[in-house]
C-alpha cells in the first residue's frame, strides 16, 4: 500500500471517530440527547419537588412536598408562599405533603392559585393569592401515608380537575360516595362542575388506584397515568363516568363495564407520576422506571410505542409543558426512595 493511501485511510478512521465522539456528548446529564435536544438545569437544590404550574408572565411555580412553593424565573429560585399545616411524612417513602398546583385561568386579574395538600386530618384542595392564607374548597378526602393522589389542572373547559388515590383502602375506587380512587371535576369554588356525570358529585371517573398525572391534548382529550400495585401500571384516556376498573383489573381485563388502559408497563419499569403533553407527544414522569417514556398520540387519540428518555438521572416525578415550547422535568431522589445526586433534587429543562 502506498504511502499516499495509508494516510488517506488514517484521516479517514480519525473524521470517523471525530464525528462518533460528537454525537455521543460527554456523556453526563448535562449531555445532548438526540431525541430531545439539549438539556440544561433550571433550579437545584430543590427539596422534593412535586408539582408545577406557569404564571401569564412565564413564570413557575414548583411545589415541594414539605410545604414551600418555589419561583422560578430567568433562573433565580425564590419561595413564593408556604403552606401551613402541610404533613408532608416523607421518611420511608412516603406520598403526603403538598403536590399539586394550579394557576386560575383568570391569573391575571384574580391571582389565584390552587393547591392539592396533605394535612393530619385529610387531602385537600385549597386556593389563595400568593402570600395570602389558603382558603379550603375541597376537603375530606381520605389521606394516607401512600396513595394520596395529588393532580391538580384546570382543563380547556375552564374547571378544574383533579386526581386522587384509594389512600390504601381499594374499595373507595369503586364508591361513588367517596372522594378516593377518583378524578373529580369542579368549578374555582370547589362545587361540582356543570355536566357532571353524577348528579351534585365532585367524581368525573372513578375506579382509580392512584393517579398522580394528567394532560390534555390539543383536541382536548383526556390522558392520565396510573400506579397499579404489583403488576401493571397504566395509560388511560380519561373520559367522564367511565370506570377504570380497580380493584378487579390491575391492566386489561375482558369485562365491559371497565375502561382497559391504552399501554401498560411492569411497575419495575415505570411506576409513572406526572403527564405532560407538547403537541402531539405525551411525557410521562417515571419513578422506578428512572425515566420519562415519550408517546405518540395517534389522530384518532389511540397512541405508538413508548420510547425512553432523560434516563440517568434518577427518580422522575415531574413534567410540565413551559410557555416557550420546552418540556420541564423534575427528579424525585430525595423523596426516601431515591439515590440523590449532586445539586438534586433538580428541574431539567429539554427542548422536544
Amino acid at each position: 500500500m502506498s504511502v499516499r493511501s495509508r494516510l488517506y485511510r488514517l484521516v479517514l478512521v480519525l473524521s470517523c471517530l471525530a464525528v462518533a465522539l460528537a454525537c455521543a456528548g460527554p456523556g453526563t446529564s448535562e449531555s445532548v440527547h438526540p431525541a430531545t435536544g439539549a438539556m440544561a438545569d433550571v433550579a437545584t437544590n430543590l427539596t422534593t419537588p412535586w408539582g408545577g404550574t406557569f404564571l401569564p408572565d412565564g413564570t413557575a411555580l414548583v411545589t415541594e412536598r414539605t410545604g414551600a412553593i418555589k419561583s422560578i424565573k430567568g433562573g433565580v429560585v425564590t419561595t413564593a408562599a408556604t403552606i401551613p399545616g402541610v404533613l408532608e411524612n416523607g421518611a420511608g417513602g412516603a406520598e403526603s405533603g403538598l403536590l399539586g398546583i394550579a394557576a386560575s385561568p383568570n391569573y391575571a386579574t384574580d391571582k389565584l392559585v390552587f393547591v392539592y395538600y396533605t394535612t393530619a386530618s385529610d387531602n385537600r384542595i385549597a386556593k389563595l393569592q400568593l402570600g395570602g392564607q389558603p382558603t379550603a374548597i375541597v376537603t375530606g378526602i381520605v389521606k394516607n401515608t401512600y396513595h394520596n393522589g395529588g393532580g391538580l389542572a384546570f382543563g380547556p373547559d375552564g374547571y378544574l380537575y383533579a386526581s386522587t388515590g384509594d389512600a390504601g383502602v381499594s374499595s373507595r375506587a369503586q364508591d361513588l360516595n367517596s372522594l378516593n380512587g377518583k378524578t373529580l371535576r369542579m368549578t374555582a369554588d370547589g362545587k361540582p362542575a356543570p355536566g357532571n356525570p353524577f348528579a351534585n358529585s365532585l367524581v368525573y371517573t372513578y375506579g382509580h388506584r392512584n393517579v398522580q398525572g394528567f394532560a390534555w391534548d390539543a383536541q382536548s382529550r383526556l390522558f392520565a397515568s396510573e400506579l397499579g400495585n404489583n403488576s401493571l401500571d397504566e395509560l388511560n384516556r380519561i373520559e367522564s363516568g367511565k370506570n377504570y376498573g380497580w380493584p378487579t383489573c390491575e391492566g386489561p381485563c375482558s369485562n365491559p363495564q371497565y375502561v382497559n388502559p391504552l399501554l401498560t408497563w411492569p411497575t419495575s419499569q415505570a411506576s409513572p407520576s406526572g403527564l405532560a403533553i407538547v403537541g402531539s407527544t405525551i411525557y410521562m414522569a417515571c419513578l422506578r422506571g428512572q425515566k420519562v417514556f415519550r408517546i405518540p398520540i395517534n389522530a384518532d387519540g389511540g397512541v405508538g410505542n413508548p420510547t425512553s428518555i432523560l434516563t440517568g438521572n434518577g427518580r422522575m416525578r415531574y413534567v410540565k409543558a413551559a410557555p416557550d415550547g420546552t418540556l420541564w422535568a423534575g427528579t424525585s431522589n430525595r423523596d426516601g426512595r431515591g439515590t440523590p445526586q449532586a445539586s438534586d433534587d433538580r428541574i431539567i429543562s429539554v427542548t422536544p
